[in-house]
């Protein structure tokens, strides 16, 4: 089988979030491809059946678990593949680009809902102006992009909760928003540029600062650009791709 591993949402090597793609021919076992993912320890890797006709079946493991969306290793998995796809997935049918050097997905919208959910403990000291929810993760806007930049969570605490994952954003100094994703529930401490975070931020981010199209920047220490257009119930996220490795899974 052909592995790769892809630095996704970034221009050049060793930036960005790097992912394992792996082609299948056929559909494999979910325990062998957790151990797949394990043993290749990036914040997700994805497997693809590419000889399927039409729809390419498409999963993504984390080091410890599965994921129902995972936009990095989408992106990194339409690098490889090339042109347009299409992906059936745990969130249904999904569709991506690869086009003039960025691939386009184009993904579920999932605007946070307010709540009351206490982070006092998670981000101790920590001013914060808004609480929500998406489907998956809890959501925290803060004062700045110092504040994103500087913060530093208590991870065991996040574990904790309902989720064990959190998305933290604020307007940027030179890009439109900054962010950056917490998720040790699901077995990574920070990711460094999450496509489907911008899930969440997008049309959190449109509807404040009345866009539909913008530009984030994920302020982990790897970091990443990522475009986001809001195009109703769906989210066009886009970034850049560089292959860093290419190799044979020989079990």
């Amino acid at each position: 089988m052909r592995l790769f591993v892809v630095d996704a949402f970034t221009d050049r090597a060793f930036a960005g979030n790097p992912a394992g793609v792996v082609l299948l021919d056929e559909p494999a076992d979910p325990a062998w491809m957790q151990a797949v993912a394990a043993e290749m320890k990036h914040a997700e890797t994805a497997f693809v059946v590419t000889a399927a006709p039409g729809a390419k079946p498409l999963r993504w493991f984390t080091p410890e678990v599965e994921v129902a969306l995972c936009g990095h290793a989408t992106l990194a998995t339409t690098h490889i593949l090339g042109g347009e796809q299409v992906y059936t997935t745990l969130s249904g049918e999904l569709r991506a680009k690869a086009e003039d050097g960025w691939v386009e997905l184009d993904f579920p919208s999932d605007p946070p809902k307010p709540t009351e959910d206490d982070l006092s403990e998670i981000l101790p000291g920590t001013e914060i102006e808004y609480v929500g929810r998406g489907v998956e993760n809890l959501f925290a806007v803060l004062p700045g992009e110092k504040a994103v930049r500087t913060l530093e969570p208590d991870l065991a605490k996040l574990k904790t909760t309902w989720t064990g994952r959190l998305l933290v954003t604020a307007k940027g100094d030179d890009t439109d928003y900054v962010s950056r994703f917490f998720g040790p529930g699901v077995g990574v401490d920070e990711d460094p540029v999450t496509g489907s975070a911008h899930c969440v931020l997008s049309p959190y981010w449109s509807e404040r600062l009345g866009s539909d199209t913008l530009t984030g920047h994920q302020v982990s220490a790897r970091g990443g650009i990522v475009r986001t257009r809001q195009d109703g119930d769906r989210v066009r996220i886009a970034g850049q791709a560089v292959t860093v490795l290419s190799a044979e899974l020989h079990v």
